[in-house]
């Protein structure tokens, strides 16, 4: 995930108010029901110390929320009184979360907005296709492509005309195919899309599969049922769901490989949490890895007013020369540190547990 978009959040001082809340669902006391929580929410904010002029910033945030179509849920930022940041989330939490704290709690992110791969569905047929860019917060159209109208069906007889015809069918299916092809390969680069899912029959996809550009193969995914079936939905959230499977684990193999020292007898990645303070402190995290379920995330650290003023005991701030400290998740901190230095972070909760990092919190290093 990039966490560029969270910059906003490290350019004030805490304290933070962070909230996640799932979107209401359609009723005809919606309205009641979104100020309820909204009232709900500020009472707990209040409860644990935060400013009245906080709470009535994120109440009024989340009453606006029963006008939103958005199907999952929003996670608020707010602080002195202004809410900084209020992305929409890709997944609903599992209940609304509520807290009050030095700095924002910006972890659950990694899994409720972190990876939406962005899929575009190719509905093929022998005459052209229609795109449809999908993604966890709506479906929209991506454009279309016309190839050749005519001749596209075949006989059944077989004189020399007949033929001869035939051939011009099959002709005419290959030059729609690698339109097509071409055109659902513009429309990946001009979305950034994820996955390419195919749906058609079985001939119509293959002949755009094979047409299309190598460096997409990788991509692609042939949907087993056809436009009008109810089960395409379920087809594309499978492959949406493989996709952010399969990176964790790429990801996880390539940070277990890591951490045997190399041929300069350092090692590649690092796991626990006084490793991964000190690589903060030294700039040198370079993909931070986090199971937010893990036993460190939740772990005690100390933070100082800068990214990287970060240690596992509040002497170790001290002897850094910083005066001031709070305490702060180590997760939350690490992921500071990450934002101010430009490291991307993952969740890695779709992977085997044993295979995670140790506590739950690990780290690809940089080393120049």
């Amino acid at each position: 995930m990039d966490l560029a978009f969270l910059h906003p959040l490290y350019e004030h001082p805490g304290p933070w108010a962070s909230v996640y809340v799932d979107a209401p669902h359609p009723t005809e006391d919606t309205s009641h029901e979104r100020h309820l929580a909204a009232v709900a929410v500020a009472r707990e904010l209040s409860e644990q110390g935060a400013d009245d002029d906080t709470c009535v910033a994120v109440r009024e945030v989340l009453e606006e929320l029963r006008h939103s179509s958005e199907p999952h849920g929003r996670a608020v930022f707010a602080r002195a009184g202004q809410v900084v940041l209020d992305p929409p989330l890709t997944r609903s939490p599992d209940g609304d979360l509520v807290r009050w704290a030095p700095l924002p709690h910006t972890a659950p992110l990694l899994e409720l907005a972190g990876e939406d791969p962005v899929c575009v569905v190719a509905y093929v047929d022998r005459k052209g296709a229609d795109f449809e860019l999908r993604g966890a917060l709506g479906r929209r159209g991506a454009g279309s492509v016309t190839g050749r109208q005519w001749p596209v069906h075949r006989t059944s007889t077989a004189d020399w005309s007949e033929r001869h015809f035939q051939l011009r069918v099959e002709n005419t299916w290959e030059h729609n195919a690698a339109e097509i092809a071409d055109a659902l390969a513009v429309c990946q680069e001009e979305t950034g899309a994820d996955l390419l899912i195919l749906v058609g029959d079985e001939r119509e996809k293959r002949s755009v599969h094979e047409r299309l550009p190598k460096r997409l193969h990788g991509l692609v995914v042939e949907a087993e049922h056809g436009a009008g079936s109810r089960l395409l939905d379920e087809d594309v959230e499978q492959a949406r769901a493989a996709h952010v499977r399969q990176r964790a684990e790429r990801e996880l193999e390539r940070f277990l490989a890591a951490r045997a020292p190399g041929d300069d007898g350092r090692p590649g990645a690092v796991e626990g949490v006084p490793a991964l303070v000190e690589a903060a402190r030294e700039h040198r995290i370079d993909e931070l890895l986090v199971r937010p379920d893990g036993s460190d995330a939740h772990r005690e650290v100390w933070i100082g007013e800068d990214p990287d003023q970060v240690a596992v005991r509040r002497t170790d701030l001290k002897v850094l020369g910083e005066q001031n400290s709070w305490s702060a998740r180590a997760d939350d901190a690490l992921i500071r540190s990450a934002v101010a230095t430009g490291a991307p972070a993952l969740s890695v909760t779709p992977a085997p547990e044993e295979e995670a990092p140790v506590g739950g919190l690990g780290a690809l290093l940089r080393w120049t």
